[in-house]
């Protein structure tokens, strides 16, 4: 390392020191609409829907459910299942499958109950990008900014999760950098605005076992490596453009939320495994809002659909836009199989329209075919 490298830079008091990476409360102008809220929340103000798009219940309309038969397994399409699954296993014989004897098929009824409410949510914050002198400036000389549900927006596919994020129109203003003040560079934080710092190898005594310290050439400093010696650096903000263009950036969020129940009536069956299979949807409605199910023969789905649709119509209608609605009644093919091999009675269990199976215990496991 030569003696130019090692140059220290000197100490300017005019550069001022970096500022917060957001505006100060008032730096920017109140624009009607969009007034700062109070508190540590204000990235994620929420703007509830005017209540004109305020859907309400009626209380006189329920949902009525068609009765559905329950599908049965045969021996043949239980033995083909099995057989599959064991195939998937390394650890598992296939003869105990092609050999079993059956002794009952139980059907089960198991259905699985799902609402879906598709809200759109809006919220706003101040963002801003170096001001180069090209850019428009859509500023309030050309009219007063809508409010935030008055933006036309292109909503995605129903029930489909996306965010899209909107520069308010008119709310653009160029501003000096509120990082460096207008100055284009910043203090450097890490050396203090001196360029250097204290050598760590002589800890700034010059020297090292009593001779002249070769790390820093015997000045006690170093040159900081975060600004170059130069004792400042350009604002990360503006990028030393000095000024900043700022404005309103609209953040519209559709999300569906999404409610599943399924009544727990199995305990030697694991619930969660009928969560992510395909079952028979014998029952869908759908609407702006949708109406608790009566009548259906499974009174634990009946009051689930109750308490879910009250509850996702308090929760949501007062900070979002309820768009749409949809709740269904699938039926979850299910079949407890008994059956004997080797003079022993094992079962299992046939699942979801693919046919999946579930054992807690198979003969001839970790055997060799």
């Amino acid at each position: 390392m030569n003696e130019k490298d090692e140059e220290l830079g000197e100490f300017d008091p005019n550069i001022p020191e970096e500022g917060p990476t957001s505006p100060p409360p008032g730096w920017l102008d109140c624009v009607t609409g969009y007034e700062e809220p109070k508190g540590d929340d204000a990235a994620d103000q929420l703007y509830p829907p005017p209540p004109a798009y305020n859907p309400q219940p009626e209380n006189d309309r329920n949902a009525s459910v068609p009765i559905v038969r329950v599908p049965t397994v045969s021996e043949d399409m239980a033995r083909e299942a099995l057989l599959k699954f064991v195939a998937s296993k390394w650890c598992y014989s296939s003869k105990p499958a092609r050999n079993l004897v059956f002794k009952n098929l139980k059907p089960l009824t198991v259905y699985r109950y799902r609402l879906e409410t598709y809200t759109e949510t809006r919220s706003s914050t101040w963002e801003c990008q170096p001001f180069t002198g090209g850019q428009d400036v859509d500023g309030p000389q050309y009219g007063m900014s809508p409010p935030p549900w008055d933006i036309p927006v292109i909503a995605p596919q129903r029930y489909k999760d996306e965010v899209q994020k909107i520069c308010v129109p008119h709310s653009s203003v160029v501003k000096p950098c509120h990082r460096c003040h207008g100055f284009g560079r910043v203090r450097c934080k890490h050396c203090q605005g001196k360029g250097s710092k204290r050598c760590t190898a002589c800890h700034g005594s010059r020297y090292t076992r009593n001779k002249r310290c070769g790390s820093c050439h015997g000045r006690g400093r170093r040159r900081c490596v975060f600004c170059h010696g130069k004792g400042n650096r350009n604002c990360e903000s503006c990028a030393g453009k000095k000024y900043l263009l700022n404005y309103i950036q609209l953040t519209v969020t559709w999300k569906n939320h999404v409610f599943e129940f399924i009544p727990d009536r199995l305990p030697e069956f694991p619930l969660k495994k009928l969560e992510k299979v395909t079952a028979d949807p014998f029952f869908v409605d759908e609407n702006l809002l949708v109406y608790p199910i009566v009548g259906f023969p499974d009174q634990d789905i009946c009051e689930q659909s109750r308490i879910a649709t009250q509850e996702h119509f308090s929760k949501f209608s007062s900070v979002s836009r309820i768009l749409q609605q949809r709740q269904s009644i699938e039926l979850v093919p299910l079949t407890h199989a008994f059956y004997a091999y080797d003079g022993k009675d094992f079962e299992y269990f046939i699942y979801g329209l693919e046919n999946k199976i579930y054992t807690a215990k198979y003969p001839s496991a970790c055997s060799i075919l």
